[in-house]
């Protein structure tokens, strides 16, 4: 049986080649007049997800995993 994606999983994840989980970092949409340089330089590099979430995660996306 086909499996759906979970859309909302598909548009803030990816998977790299080895199988890790890149994520964009929030608090880069709005409010950026009070947030210092520094903050959203930080906030500008994709962050890579921990091993005990990247099981949920593979099963919301169940054919982007590999």
């Amino acid at each position: 049986m086909k499996l759906k994606t979970k859309k909302a999983a598909a548009k803030r994840f990816s998977f790299t080649a080895t199988g890790k989980v890149k994520f964009k970092r929030v608090n880069k949409r709005h409010g950026l007049g009070n947030k210092t340089a520094a903050r959203k330089l930080k906030l500008r590099s994709a962050g890579i997800l921990f091993e005990g979430d990247i099981k949920h995660v593979e099963k919301c996306l169940p054919y982007g995993s590999r």
